[in-house]
This record gives C-alpha cells, structure tokens and sequence, in this order.
C-alpha cells in the first residue's frame, strides 16, 4: 500500500472508532436521561408506569401528610392537575406546602408518583424555567422583580 492509501484507511478506522464511541454514548446517556414533566403534562400525555421522569410543580396547600417516622405523602400541582405523590426518606428543610418542589421518581400504575429524590425551591432561580413558566401563565407565581 502506498504511503496515501494508509493514511486514508487510518483516518477511515478512526472515523469508524470515533462514530462507535458517540452511538455507545448516546445508547448510554438514553437510559440515564431524566425528562421534566408537569402535572399537567403527566395527565395530559401520559407516562409509562417503569419511566423516570422529573416532576416539579408546587406542594398543595394542605396536602402534606406524614405517614411514620420518613415517609411523606402530599400533592404536586400546576393549579390545573395535581399528582399524588409518596416519598421515603429525608425532606429538604425548606419543603412546605405552597412552596415550589421538583421529585425524581415514577408513576406508579395506580397513579401515585413514587418519588426517590425531593428538591424544594428556596428562590425563583432554583425553579426549573418550565415550572416557572407554566405557573407565570397561569397567573400563580410571580418573581419578585414582576408586578401585577
């Protein structure tokens, strides 16, 4: 083989190395992928019972309850859909009800979203743009530079 021909097959095994390590990467990254979903969006477009998904919305006033000494039960809602949701384990220090929250978890097939992770908010930057978003449209939360 000429000294051309080498180096064209050489830069053809890379390109070949290079693509199989981006398609195992993507193969990777789609199981571990964790998308935001809404209440709204959950009763609207439904969700596989074994998907991981991020739910975020806000704690719904006077829908806390504690049930043993780690496991919590309450409701997250967008003001148009609510979610129930169970979580074992330690609550961030400011959860509370009316408060912004996102959980990480599933939806069960009775509809319970079982929840293995709980973020609450402590400022409006902490909110995920799309919470933020779906909360300023519907007229329930305001940022503290807006006025009304």
């Amino acid at each position: 083989m000429k000294r051309k021909q080498r180096r064209l097959v050489l830069i053809g095994v890379a390109g070949v190395i290079l693509f199989s390590a981006v398609g195992l990467m993507l193969v990777a990254f789609q199981d571990n992928i964790v998308f935001f979903n809404s209440p709204s969006d959950v009763v609207a477009n439904g969700v596989a019972p074994d998907k991981r998904i991020r739910l975020g919305g806000l704690v719904q006033e006077g829908s806390v309850e504690r049930v043993g000494d780690t496991t919590v039960k309450f409701a997250v809602t967008d003001t148009a859909s609510r979610i129930p949701v169970v979580y074992t384990g330690l609550l961030p220090d400011l959860f509370r009800e009316g408060q912004g929250v996102v959980t990480e978890g599933k939806l069960g097939a009775d509809g319970i979203f079982v929840a293995d992770t709980v973020l609450a908010k402590h400022d409006e930057n902490y909110m995920p743009r799309e919470v933020a978003d779906a909360l300023k449209e519907q007229g329930h939360w305001m940022a503290e530079d807006q006025t009304q």
